[in-house]
């Protein structure tokens, strides 16, 4: 059952700013990095300092890459992502802010959008700045190591797979096509910026919000945790839905404690599927 206080929250504020992190896709079947403290489940992720200086680090990450891109590209909205397409839809949405890096937001229907750290379906060369699909790179990968192609391997965030233990010397990595340069995924890496732009865009439209929603992130990393203080420093209001706790519990107004797709589940009712504002939240 939905929490009262967060149908009272959407249904007080007609343009609501949402935050995404990773609790928003796990109903996707995608794994997320923290635990309900906050606290890493597993080894940090790879920084941008270690993919771009170290070619070991880069024939590591490509190799559990091509296993683990598969669940990425298969993986499908969940009804956290189509309860979030619905607010839109009811013109309740201000923007969508996501954490993620999978796309899911979009396949769901949300149009107003932005990929705070990138999307990863899409690969840039970081030499000469092509961009590319990383479907296509996924071909080049398993065409150039076929041996690794058909090993399985646990699904871990973002598309990694686990695959310790194993020797990845011989792994091949492709080049740039275009110019034989280094290929990344085109994501923000831990240690790397979010391009400026981004944020000031961001930014703008929270400012235009009337309250602030976070759906999924524990707001552990800088990068989302701005945007709450940004909001608090505004006066504009601040709620979470969220398993565990969050960087920012103390500037919550409240924080619901349940999975996404089940707190957002009024969103969905058959007047919401209609883009009929129920009347639970009628603002």
């Amino acid at each position: 059952m939905s929490d009262p206080r967060l149908q009272d929250f959407i249904g007080a504020h007609r343009r609501l700013f949402v935050l995404t992190g990773a609790g928003c896709s796990t109903g996707s079947g995608i794994p997320d990095y923290r635990d309900e403290q906050g606290a890493w489940k597993r080894t940090p992720p790879v920084t941008y300092q270690a993919f771009v200086g170290d070619g070991a680090t880069r024939q590591r990450y490509w190799a559990r890459s091509l296993l683990g891109w598969p669940r990425i590209a298969e993986a499908q909205p969940n009804p956290a992502h189509r309860a979030l397409a619905a607010l839109e839809a009811q013109d309740r949405c201000e923007h969508l802010l996501t954490q993620n890096v999978d796309g899911l937001h979009q396949a769901a229907g949300s149009r107003s959008v932005i990929d705070l750290h990138g999307r990863l379906d899409a690969v840039v060369c970081l030499d000469c700045r092509a961009g590319s699909l990383r479907a296509d790179l996924q071909v080049r990968l398993a065409d150039a190591n076929p041996d690794w192609a058909g090993l399985v391997a646990a699904a871990a965030p973002d598309g990694d797979a686990d695959l310790d233990g194993r020797d990845f010397g011989a792994f091949r990595v492709p080049a740039c096509e275009a110019c034989g340069g280094m290929l990344k995924p085109d994501v923000v890496f831990f240690g790397e910026n979010v391009p400026r732009e981004r944020v000031q865009t961001a930014m703008a439209h929270l400012a235009r919000a009337d309250a602030m929603l976070v759906v999924g992130s524990s707001l552990m990393v800088y990068s989302g945790l701005r945007f709450v203080h940004a909001a608090v420093r505004a006066d504009t209001p601040v709620a979470a839905v969220n398993l565990g706790r969050t960087r920012a519990d103390d500037l919550l107004r409240f924080r619901v404690a349940a999975p996404c797709g089940d707190a957002l589940a009024f969103l969905l009712g058959s007047d919401a599927e209609r883009g009929v504002t129920p009347s639970a939240i009628a603002g």
